[in-house]
């Protein structure tokens, strides 16, 4: 159980705290995780939103929650912590002194600001937090990407927070990384000397990161059409977990030594610059489709902005330049609206050198590990083996698969929740450094400015497929496919 804390959740009323954080925060308590003597401030923008937020929240945690998770009993024992205040985040006016009053001067007990807010307040927030003499040394600041929308506006950003808050009590949440079948992948690639010989270029094909979504904009079409999928998903999501499938055995799981490995990655990623952009990305926008039983809008209609060329997907090749990874290409996707939802990494080996089997046996295909991250979480081996029924000799694929969600029924998996409870204690492992975003940024400003300086025009798809034909003709090129669940 975690020591008793403060929690003050600026944009206490807005969607991801709804969504994401007080489920989390409902599911820690109810299962051990938080002690009774923390409190939670969630900060709503008018006052008539706070006296109204016991109501929101319980409302939220029926919506949000797995069946069966709520209880009115748990309710009314989680409830408690809960203590709603109003304020104007960019004025350092009387309403702060209640928060101030509430908070109190207990040098002590730890301090987490969640600023669940944009980017753009991130800076204005910490500085009426130090003129209101709400930091002190165990106060920690939590901060929702995108950091900033390149590398200077992210430097500007860093650089505002930095004035208020020590880099280590910056934590930089990427959701991804809490969720546990990435922490089992760290676990099967250090803890498994089987796995640690067979993860480089000698024996690995191709590695593939996917993460699909069949939402479209729900609700975020101002946020989006300014961010795209690039930023939104690439620049963060999509680098993190290759930097993590990618990076050397760091001495132990400290932060700093993960860090520095994830850096090491990031700075031999190739630049794509000029014509190979063009050569190795592909951007799309969704246009109407059928999504299962239903007729989905396209990009353009849904935002009511005729002339978008914002990327709503993303297919890109990319490669390592080290010893480790030389020759291996990392094929990254992204996209809204796609036939299927799902994340995941798909590590494809490469075929034996020489079948001693006869053609009838069948054909030898390649050894594949596949993690899936969502929506259910899994780690599967696909092996070849004789089939059972048949007398004759036969090959075909078999699965090894560990279904986390099946092998512990009764866990949880929540990432939100994990890295709440990670900053409350201190331990950054899983968050992101100033010098990690700044790597990320160097590596996606040239093809951002590639695209603007080209006025390059996303290529179309139908809602509910996998995005556009181009992204199959890019793996093609190396005789490659997507591995499509």
């Amino acid at each position: 159980m975690a020591k008793a804390f403060d929690m003050v959740l600026f944009g206490g009323g807005g969607d991801l705290s709804l969504r994401k954080l007080i489920p989390a925060l409902y599911r820690a308590f109810i299962e051990g995780g938080l002690d009774k003597g923390t409190r939670i401030f969630p900060v709503c923008r008018r006052q008539e939103d706070a006296d109204a937020y016991m109501n929101t929240a319980q409302q939220a945690l029926k919506t949000h929650l797995r069946d069966g998770e709520y209880s009115d009993k748990q309710w009314k024992a989680f409830s408690p912590l809960l203590r709603a205040v109003s304020l104007d985040i960019s004025k350092p006016d009387e309403q702060w002194d209640v928060l101030v009053d509430l908070l109190g001067n207990d040098v002590e007990r730890t301090r987490l600001f969640y600023l669940a807010i944009p980017p753009a307040v991130f800076g204005p927030c910490c500085e009426n937090l130090s003129v209101k003499g709400l930091i002190h040394e165990n106060s920690r600041v939590v901060v929702e990407k995108p950091l900033g929308y390149n590398a200077k506006t992210s430097d500007e950003i860093n650089s505002k927070i930095a004035e208020y808050f020590r880099e280590e009590s910056i934590f930089r949440i990427d959701h991804y990384l809490g969720k546990e079948t990435v922490q089992n992948l760290l676990a099967l690639r250090f803890s498994n000397v089987l796995f640690e010989h067979l993860w480089d270029a000698k024996t690995i094909d191709q590695i593939q990161i996917s993460i699909n979504e069949t939402v479209g904009l729900e609700g975020r079409a101002g946020f989006y059409d300014d961010t795209g999928a690039m930023r939104d998903m690439v620049q963060n999501h999509l680098l993190q977990l290759l930097c993590l499938i990618a990076m050397e055995s760091p001495n132990s799981m400290s932060a700093r030594n993960i860090r520095s490995e994830k850096i090491k990655v990031l700075e031999a990623l190739r630049p794509l610059t000029d014509d190979d952009v063009d050569e190795n990305i592909v951007r799309g926008q969704y246009v109407a489709g059928g999504l299962g039983e239903e007729l989905v809008p396209g990009y353009l209609e849904e935002l009511k902005a005729p002339n978008s060329t914002t990327e709503t997907f993303v297919a890109i090749r990319a490669h390592i330049d080290n010893w480790r990874w030389t020759g291996v290409p990392f094929y990254l996707r992204t996209g809204k609206r796609m036939e299927k939802r799902c994340a995941e990494i798909v590590i494809q080996y490469k075929n034996v050198s020489h079948s001693v089997y006869q053609p009838e046996a069948g054909e030898v295909l390649p050894n594949r590990l596949v993690i899936r991250l969502q929506p259910e979480e899994s780690i599967k081996l696909v092996l070849m083996a004789k089939k059972m029924d048949s007398l004759t000799m036969e090959l075909q694929p078999v699965e090894l698969n560990l279904s986390l969600s099946e092998t512990y029924d009764s866990f949880k998996s929540d990432a939100y929740k994990r890295l709440m409870l990670d900053a409350a204690a201190n331990n950054s492992a899983l968050f992101i450094h100033r010098d990690e975003v700044a790597a990320a940024w160097a590596w996606v400003d040239p093809i951002m400015d590639r695209w603007r300086e080209t006025n390059n025009q996303p290529q179309l798809y139908r809602a509910g497929t996998w995005g556009p034909q181009a992204s199959n003709q890019l793996l093609a090129e190396n005789g490659h496919h997507w591995f499509n669940p």
